[in-house]
């Protein structure tokens, strides 16, 4: 069994200046700093195979994008260790950037004044990648999302969802083997969300890469993932499959008709809310 992500005992804690009122005091805590630590992620020990998807689900502020960013590369962690593709992520080496891609949903990764086709010439680029090959593949993955006919718009002048389709495609020009997609399809409507998901479910039985998603749209994880992992207060309190989570988690929610998975989901993070 090949394992591409592994971390033991990684974590994660920030400490934030607590700044008093009033200029004297302000003066005073230059010398005598008062911090607040707050732990973003606590010691997190995980085994994620190749070609999987990873439904990453918790509250705001749970560590979901904490975890996303310390396997991407983007923070550093605390304490504790971590491979991606055999890879330290902070070190943040070309051969691992090369081979990876995170996409956050509520940040653009494309200009936002030229159209996605000039920011996808200069990825290119970036990525070192072949101009023709990398046209070709912007024409395939614009008609699987069915959105040809905005790529030569200025990003600025797009929908949400239409923008959202763009950011995808950027994401995927240099093919990772490892996608973090932290909230895709946050702010769209039903349709968008949908045309998402299904890109999505096919793009991955094609190129097999391994996927950590995050949503709070549980259709999202229930349509796409294999496994899941519910975070809670920075903590891992749940790793396995959706069905056995349902299955097992509270007999009397999972087998009632009425209480759909959302719920069952809902009901399982506020009781570790209160535990914690």
């Amino acid at each position: 069994m090949k394992y591409v992500i592994e971390t033991e005992n990684l974590s994660r804690v920030y400490k934030t200046y607590q700044k008093p009122e009033g200029l004297k005091n302000s003066i005073k805590g230059i010398w005598e700093r008062k911090y607040d630590s707050k732990v973003a992620l606590a010691p997190t020990s995980l085994k994620i195979e190749s070609g999987k998807i990873i439904g990453l689900v918790g509250a705001n502020g749970a560590g979901k994008t904490t975890l996303l960013k310390i396997l991407s590369g983007l923070v550093t962690p605390s304490s504790g260790q971590a491979t991606v593709l055999g890879y330290k992520p902070w070190e943040r080496k070309n051969d691992f950037l090369r081979q990876m891609s995170i996409l956050l949903g509520q940040k653009n990764q494309l200009w936002w004044d030229i159209s996605p086709v000039d920011s996808y010439a200069l990825l290119a680029r970036i990525y070192d990648l072949d101009i023709a090959a990398t046209r070709k593949k912007v024409d395939e993955l614009a008609t699987m999302l069915d959105c040809k006919h905005v790529l030569m718009t200025q990003l600025r002048r797009l929908s949400l969802g239409e923008r959202m389709k763009m950011e995808i495609i950027g994401a995927l020009l240099h093919d990772p083997k490892i996608l973090f997609l932290d909230e895709p399809t946050i702010g769209l409507d039903i349709v968008a969300q949908q045309n998402i998901r299904n890109f999505l479910t096919n793009y991955v039985k094609e190129k097999e890469p391994t996927v950590i998603l995050t949503s709070h749209y549980m259709d999202d994880i229930a349509t796409l993932a294999d496994s899941l992992l519910l975070i809670s207060k920075g903590n891992i309190v749940y790793q396995g499959t959706v069905d056995q989570f349902v299955a097992n988690t509270n007999s009397e929610l999972a087998h009632d008709e009425k209480v759909d998975f959302e719920e069952v989901i809902r009901r399982f993070l506020e009781t570790e809310s209160r535990i914690r």
